[in-house]
C-alpha cells in the first residue's frame, strides 16, 4: 500500500513593508545612539543632543559663548534640520520662535545622532512646550542713577543690547566701570551711577541702544549729557 505524499508547505515570513522596515531601522538607531553616546566637549561647531523634559532634543552650539563648564548658549532646531520641510515644520511646533538658551551641560547627552529623532518633540508632533528650562541666552549692560540715599529710587540712564555673547558684554562693563571710577556721584547731581549685567528684555527692545552700531562709553557720555541739559 502506498503512503500518500506530503509536501512539507514553507513557512517564510512575508516580507515587511518600506514602512514597518523603516520603523524598525529608526528604532533600532535610537537603541545604538542612546547606549552609544558621543561624549561632547566644548569649543565644537557640530550639534549636541540636550534633555528638554523627558524628551531629547537637536541643538546649534554658539562658540565662545558659555560660562565655563557649566552653561553654554544654545538654539533648538528641529531634527530634520536645514531641509525645508522641517523648517515649516519646525515654525508650526515653535523651534523658530526659541532663539539663544542658556543650557546647562549636565543637560547634554552627547553630539546629535540621527537615531535621536524619534525622541523629539516633532518625532511626536508636539510643540516645545512653554518652559523648556531653559533661560534666554541674550545679556544687556544697564547703567542705573540711584538716589544716595539708600532708596531704590532711580531711573535707568541707559540700556545697551542685546550683547549676543558674554565676552562682548563684559568687555562693555570693564569699559564702562573704568569710566565711572570716581565719578560715580558726579555725572548725575544726587544720585549713584553704576553698571548691572542682565538679561536681554526682548519686549522692551525698543529701549536699548545697539552695543555693536555705537561706543559704550559715548553712549554713556550722550545719556549724561541729556539728563543734565
Amino acid at each position: 500500500m502506498k503512503r500518500p505524499l506530503f509536501r512539507r508547505r514553507s513557512h517564510a515570513p512575508d516580507a515587511l513593508s518600506p514602512e514597518d522596515q523603516a520603523a524598525i531601522d529608526a528604532f533600532q538607531a535610537t537603541l545604538t545612539a542612546l547606549r552609544n553616546p558621543e561624549p561632547w566637549s566644548p569649543g565644537s561647531a557640530r550639534d549636541i543632543a540636550v534633555r528638554v523634559g523627558p524628551f531629547i532634543e537637536r541643538a546649534h552650539t554658539r562658540p565662545g559663548d558659555d560660562h565655563g563648564p557649566d552653561l553654554i548658549a544654545v538654539a533648538l532646531v528641529h531634527p530634520d534640520t536645514p531641509h525645508a520641510s522641517a523648517y515649516l515644520h519646525g515654525r508650526q511646533l515653535g523651534y523658530a520662535e526659541r532663539g539663544w538658551l542658556r543650557c546647562d551641560t549636565t543637560k547634554i547627552l552627547g553630539f546629535w545622532q540621527p537615531g535621536y529623532a524619534t525622541l523629539t518633540h516633532a518625532a511626536a508632533n508636539l510643540p516645545l512646550p512653554n518652559d523648556v528650562g531653559m533661560d534666554r541666552a541674550h545679556y544687556a549692560l544697564y547703567i542705573e542713577a540711584r538716589k544716595r540715599d539708600d532708596s531704590l529710587d532711580g531711573f535707568t540712564l541707559l540700556r545697551l543690547g542685546p550683547y549676543t555673547q558674554t565676552r562682548h558684554a563684559q568687555q562693555d562693563y570693564d569699559r564702562l566701570t573704568a569710566t565711572l571710577a570716581g565719578r560715580e556721584t558726579t555725572l548725575v547731581p544726587g544720585h549713584r551711577v553704576s553698571t548691572r549685567f542682565g538679561p536681554f528684555d526682548v519686549s522692551d527692545h525698543h529701549l536699548f541702544a545697539d552695543p555693536y552700531e555705537a561706543d559704550a562709553v559715548a553712549l554713556l557720555d550722550a545719556a549724561v549729557a541729556g539728563v543734565s541739559a
